[in-house]
């Protein structure tokens, strides 16, 4: 929820790592067709456990994601998952991701209610049968394999029909998606009448994202492209006033009973309008001037369209959906419960417990600088770690006295966020 340039250290750090993957990544074309397999099912638990359920397999017509770096380097996330060539016993695709039931877990209502959330992850499409391994967080960090799934690509189970086809502009295009961060912008309670609203509220958050470093920096390096999904009626459920909306996705402000929490909990209309394109990252504009927003890494993210601060919600949410950047306020209202236990370091890049603050950006912050670092005027351009971040006063600490994910402000994101960033944008564009 709601200009130091790239330091050689990070930098010197990201040509290893680069290396390392483009060394040990394997070959797109040998197990692998240029379009996508979606495996769609329900993610069912409560507070403490979890459970998979298959649902269906899609086959979708385009691959947005790299062909180059298919092995993520990313300790992100709160699920993983690996696919195998079962042949071989290779690990051939390996991704990290959260979603909305994850957060969920964290509320007061998974105490008491189990629940189930219908969520999906897509893969290149295998020539070859394949295993895919689904995977859950610990408590201590680690994952362990909840699930299993072993595919057939010739399954004649496998849909291939499209429950939406649509048309799509291009707001964006600099090259070949494989060698691109893809974003999709799909539309949220736009009528038929409303689509070419939609197509300029696109234009004007393509612009709002090439005003902040270091997307502004890297604007070759992405692609944009909307598709023209109308809804019946204009806007979004607002259920704390009693309004409600027959839209394309059946969005809805108070998600957990947070106000301003904007989010889609079928996750399936999501993908469904989402796959008329070749994408990477997936955006959703809500046709709405109600504060709100939200977005979750590697699932989706969600801003208004005509709000006083839609520039910084659409930016600090791609914040948290591209480069799992954590939120570093923590004055204002959430429903989540211990969300960073302090007992262990946040996996988000921009957090940390200073349980092991050398694995965190130690290493950015000058010796004279002390840690914890005062909240005072003069360190106030300096990198150190200030009390206070992801929705506590005490115990978690951020990089820097002010960011774009702390405060309602337009291209400040700190130097750790904008590393983290850049290193996303490498991933994806190499």
């Amino acid at each position: 929820m709601l200009k130091i340039k790239f330091s050689i250290v990070s930098f010197v750090l990201l040509f290893i790592l680069s290396s390392v993957i483009a060394f040990s990544q394997p070959l797109f074309e040998k197990y692998f067709e240029n379009k996508t397999l979606r495996i769609d099912y329900v993610h069912a638990g409560d507070k403490e456990n979890d459970y998979y359920f298959l649902d269906e397999l899609i086959e979708e017509p385009y691959w947005g994601g790299s062909q180059k770096h298919l092995l993520t380097p990313f300790n992100y996330g709160k699920y993983r998952i690996e696919v195998k060539d079962i042949a071989s016993g290779e690990l051939i695709y390996s991704y990290n991701f959260s979603t909305l039931f994850s957060e969920w877990q964290t509320i007061e209502e998974a105490k008491t209610v189990a629940r189930s959330f219908n969520e999906s992850v897509v893969i290149p499409f295998p020539k070859n049968k394949v295993e895919v391994d689904f995977f859950t967080r610990q408590k201590d960090d680690s994952f362990l394999k909840k699930y299993s799934l072993q595919i057939d690509p010739k399954n004649y189970f496998i849909k291939k029909d499209r429950r939406h086809v649509f048309p799509v502009k291009e707001i964006l295009k600099n090259g070949d998606s494989q060698n691109k961060v893809d974003i999709v912008m799909i539309p949220e309670g736009y009528t038929i009448d409303e689509l070419e609203k939609f197509e300029s509220d696109c234009k004007k958050f393509t612009g709002y994202l090439f005003n902040a470093s270091p997307f502004k920096e890297n604007e070759s390096k992405f692609n944009v492209t909307a598709v023209m999904a109308p809804s019946k009626e204009s806007g979004t459920d607002i259920p704390g006033k009693s309004v409600y909306k027959e839209t394309i996705l059946d969005s809805k402000f108070y998600t957990f009973d947070v106000e301003r929490y904007l989010m889609v909990s079928d996750y399936k209309k999501v993908r469904d309008v989402a796959a008329n394109a070749s994408y990477d990252h997936i955006y959703v504009i809500v046709n709405s001037p109600k504060y709100g927003g939200g977005a979750i890494f590697n699932h989706y993210a969600v801003c208004v369209n005509t709000n006083q601060h839609e520039e910084y919600v659409f930016v600090h949410e791609f914040g948290h959906s591209f480069a799992s950047l954590a939120d570093e306020y923590y004055e204002s209202e959430t429903a989540y419960q211990d969300f960073y236990p302090q007992d262990r370091e946040p996996i988000d890049p921009n957090l940390t417990s200073l349980k092991d603050f050398g694995s965190k950006w130690k290493h950015l912050v000058d010796e004279s600088t002390p840690i914890p670092t005062p909240n005072e005027s003069e360190y106030h351009g300096k990198v150190g770690a200030f009390e206070g971040g992801g929705y506590v006063a005490k115990g978690i600490y951020r990089p820097q006295h002010d960011c774009t994910m702390k405060s309602i402000s337009v291209d400040n994101f700190c130097i750790v966020c904008k590393n983290a960033i850049q290193s996303m944008i490498d991933f994806y564009a190499e």
